[in-house]
């Protein structure tokens, strides 16, 4: 089994579903991380450039703790993710094309930011492009439709899941992956005064109070035709 994540920012997927990935990992499915924005702007002290190179660093090595193969970066600057740029698109679509994934997950198209909204729109968009033969692309097409989940919104507002994925045992991984992005933890609690990692730990808790167990992430399918799917394609 292939899984794609595309997700905005370097540490979005780790928020919203890294528990998930790691747990794919270790059900033996290939696992592949994209970012499309390269968080340029996460900081009110380290300039954009190199701030950007400082988060590509820290989303390896996050990518590397959860397990991925790959991680990809689109490395369009931040607040500047757009939906109808052709070369985004392509670009995602490439992403896709090459990992040939049977699952995508991404964010909700309802979210606290419009590079988050955007995205959304870029993976559903994308991955539907990726079978096209006459775009301009580097692999071969990939025709099958995806069947793409949404995840979870920050801090789950406006978010109800129908799906819920049990990461109890990759709780403490997911929040290892998480610290990996030192620029953006520590910067969160100095500017705002929030303990991310703990408000995360705190989502994941309740998530999994919804559920039953202790920790877990929730998801919700892209319902449109023709992405259904008979198959179980969240990790049990």
């Amino acid at each position: 089994m292939k899984v794609l994540g595309i997700g905005c920012h370097p540490d979005d997927l780790e928020i919203a579903c890294g528990g998930t990935l790691r747990k794919y990992f270790e059900q033996g499915a290939d696992v592949y991380m994209c970012h499309v924005a390269n968080g340029n702007q996460g900081h009110v002290v380290i300039e954009p450039d190199p701030l950007a190179a400082i988060r590509t660093k820290e989303a390896e090595a996050s990518g590397a703790m959860l397990g991925a193969k790959e991680v990809f970066n689109i490395n369009v600057g931040d607040m500047l993710v757009d939906s109808h740029d052709p070369a985004v698109m392509d670009a995602v679509a490439d992403v896709v094309r090459y990992v040939r994934p049977d699952v995508i997950l991404t964010h909700n198209p309802q979210d606290y930011m419009q590079d988050h909204v955007e995205t959304s729109h870029i993976a559903t968009n994308a991955s539907f492009c990726s079978g096209l033969s006459h775009r301009p692309r580097k692999y071969e097409p990939f025709s099958s439709f995806i069947p793409v989940f949404f995840m979870d919104t920050l801090a789950g507002v406006d978010f109800q899941p129908t799906h819920y994925v049990d990461i109890s045992a990759q709780i403490e991984t997911k929040l290892g992956a998480l610290r990996c992005h030192e620029s953006q933890l520590k910067w969160m609690f100095e500017h705002d005064g929030i303990d991310f990692a703990d408000m995360v730990k705190t989502c994941s808790k309740y998530r999994g109070y919804q559920c039953g167990v202790a920790y877990a992430e929730g998801f919700r399918p892209y319902n449109v035709y023709p992405r259904y799917s008979t198959k179980h394609l969240l990790p049990d």
